[in-house]
């Protein structure tokens, strides 16, 4: 309000922000959309929203500057319109459309859920950052503007209850509002929906829309989806990027209203009556779709916002800082026992079964590093067959990986699943949004698919397209986006264990055939031990382990490159049938996650050998398996 039209105000805003969330700890008192419910927290304060860019809504206008004039005085005010969803003038107020002072501006929409398959874990410890922090400074942080655990609060299903109800919604809050202009506008506060929904209530009015589809890519996600509104440099952002974002949140409950089906409001329209919705541009459904329920799809109008290198709350989020530099060092001096340790958990968790843990390890460190072309390098999709037909043991081992990595989904490939689950996101031209779907996935999730409970069957259309779609996000590291008119390919970074009793239908880089070493009486109690006899310090270790080997730069030297060409050369002399490019490549990767694992950034000879040393036993392990059962492998 200081500044004139046209002035640097704008810079002003986010360098003060971006100064003062430098400061020590200044990130974890800023409420968290991930966290803390949106009814407790104040409209129009400074929130953050850690989130997955689901779809890019197209650019939208709005009244960066405009002006408001009393008719009785004539007396005019000038306002900004950045930050803001809903015009701002007083009752006696409206809006001069003719005024030469307007300034019409753009700014972009992302539609952002939270990270799909988020473990619960990183929440956790993420709720925990933030509630030592306020217990700490109390005297700093506004009783408002915080969640306090203590109090009384609905379920997560209550809220939705009441957020899918917006005729109710517009009941309570008609007379808190004001018309100014023929548009509402936010000078008095809205109050936060504070009324207790019965648990029980599903009835919806005749007048109220159906319930809103909030597009999570995975089935049964909870959480907020948020309108992300960008002002600068959202050409730097793409589809499925994960963001944290720093913003104002906006849950007037006048977007609620002005957004019902049954009315089509426009921006600071000039007249207050209703529009025939036949006579707006958008559709019923898209409005629907682009315009939701505040309180449903609250509003963050972008401050600052980062694309995060990766979603585990154990590590700093940007590990080129000084500070980070310290962390990083400090946890590489104690790498040799954490993954003595990692490897002997796994070891317990494959029933005695040290080199597929091996390999499990290798795998979870994976990450498409470059591509060359259409080939994603860097990927290390491992197919462990020989698992026992008994979901208790594949559920068990996806629930160890659950708790170790910050992201992942168990993909159970049954005849009903394939043939009746969403895997490619497809466009919706009527409601102008990407429909999501099950591969619609943050980079470095891990990809558990449970091929054991496979039975006999027929795949249809559905089924065939979705099993095409894994292939090819397995071999190529892209989906293919269904457009109607035409396929767009979307890159991705997806972890992918495939989990069998003989060789997978998928296609995978390694398959590594389990041999148990223990056969335990009670495998749900078992597994349900490894889980409870870790101290979460050492899991926490664990963690931070598989998180920071994935980021850390490799190389091999000329020298050893040539050492390596030397030796291939020598193996194909003396195994001229079984050795291939192929088998050279996945070597090379082998050697390379070793490498990582040990906390090495460069190859050495040391490590080729042991490379080789394991490529030779599972591929040994193969051969015995093939021996004992025929062709099947």
């Amino acid at each position: 309000a200081q500044n004139v039209p046209n002035s640097d105000w704008e810079k002003k805003v986010t360098e003060y922000f971006k100064e003062k969330l430098k400061e020590n700890n200044a990130t974890n008192w800023v409420p968290s959309l991930n966290d803390v419910p949106v009814h407790y927290l104040k409209p129009n304060s400074l929130v953050k929203f850690r989130c997955m860019v689901q779809d890019m809504f197209d650019p939208e206008f709005y009244m960066g500057v405009y002006e408001t004039v009393d008719p009785n005085t004539n007396a005019r005010v000038l306002h900004f319109g950045k930050y803001r969803d809903v015009a701002e003038c007083g009752p006696q107020q409206e809006i001069d459309l003719n005024s030469s002072q307007i300034v019409t501006s753009e700014r972009q929409t992302f539609y952002c859920v939270p990270v799909p398959g988020e473990s619960a874990w990183s929440v956790i410890v993420l709720n925990l950052q933030f509630y030592a922090y306020i217990s700490a400074s109390q005297a700093r942080v506004s009783p408002s503007t915080s969640y306090t655990p203590s109090r009384h609060k609905r379920s997560y299903e209550e809220d939705e209850d009441m957020d899918l109800h917006p005729c109710k919604q517009k009941e309570q809050h008609m007379g808190n509002s004001h018309y100014c202009g023929g548009d509402i506008h936010g000078s008095v506060e809205p109050k936060r929906l504070e009324t207790e929904a019965s648990a029980g209530h599903h009835l919806i009015s005749p007048n109220c829309s159906p319930p809103l589809d909030l597009n999570f890519p995975l089935p049964g996600e909870k959480g907020p989806a948020c309108l992300v509104k960008i002002y600068e440099s959202w050409d730097s952002f793409k589809v499925n990027d994960v963001l944290e974002v720093y913003g104002i949140l906006s849950v007037d409950p006048v977007l609620s209203i002005v957004n019902n089906e049954e009315s089509c409001a426009v921006p600071f329209p000039t007249d207050s009556s209703a529009l025939d919705p036949m006579e707006c541009m958008d559709t019923a459904e898209e409005q629907r779709v682009h315009s939701p329920p505040a309180s449903l799809v609250p509003r963050i109008h972008v401050i600052l916002a980062q694309k995060l290198q990766h979603i585990n709350p154990l590590l700093p989020a940007c590990l080129n800082e000084e500070e980070s530099k310290t962390f990083v060092s400090n946890f590489m001096s104690e790498l040799s026992p954490v993954r003595a340790e990692l490897l002997g958990f796994l070891t317990h968790a494959l029933l005695g079964d040290s080199l597929a843990a091996e390999y499990l390890i290798l795998h979870l460190i994976s990450t498409v590093y470059a591509r060359r072309d259409v080939l994603p390098l860097g990927k290390f999709t491992v197919n462990l067959s020989g698992c026992p037909r008994n979901s208790i043991f594949t559920e068990h081992i996806y629930r160890i990986i659950q708790q170790l990595v910050p992201a992942s989904y168990r993909l159970q490939m049954t005849i009903e699943n394939m043939n009746h689950s969403r895997f490619i996101p497809h466009k919706d031209y009527t409601a102008n949004r990407l429909v999501s779907g099950v591969l619609q996935l943050a980079s470095n999730t891990s990809l558990v698919v449970d091929e054991t409970q496979l039975e006999q069957g027929q795949l249809d259309t559905t089924g065939v397209h979705n099993v095409t779609a894994l292939g090819n996000l397995i071999t190529w590291q892209k989906v293919d986006y269904d457009f109607n008119y035409h396929q767009m390919e979307f890159p991705c970074n997806i972890n992918v264990l495939i989990t069998s009793e003989g060789r997978s239908l998928l296609p995978s880089d390694c398959q590594v055939h389990l041999q148990p070493q223990i056969i335990p009486p009670n495998m749900e109690e078992y597994m349900n031990s490894l889980l409870t006899a870790v101290l979460p310090s050492v899991l926490n270790k664990f963690r931070i382990y598989l998180s920071l080997l994935r980021l850390l730069d490799y190389s091999i030297s000329d020298e050893v490159t040539k050492a390596v060409e030397e030796d291939f050369v020598e193996m194909r002399k003396n195994d001229p049938e079984s050795i291939t490019a192929d088998d050279l490549h996945r070597t090379l990767l082998v050697a390379r996650f070793l490498s990582l694992s040990a906390g090495q950034t460069t190859l050495s000879r040391e490590r080729w050998l042991r490379a080789k040393q394991l490529e030779a036993l599972r591929k040994a392990r193969l051969q015995q398996q093939k021996c004992v059962n025929g062709n099947e492998l």
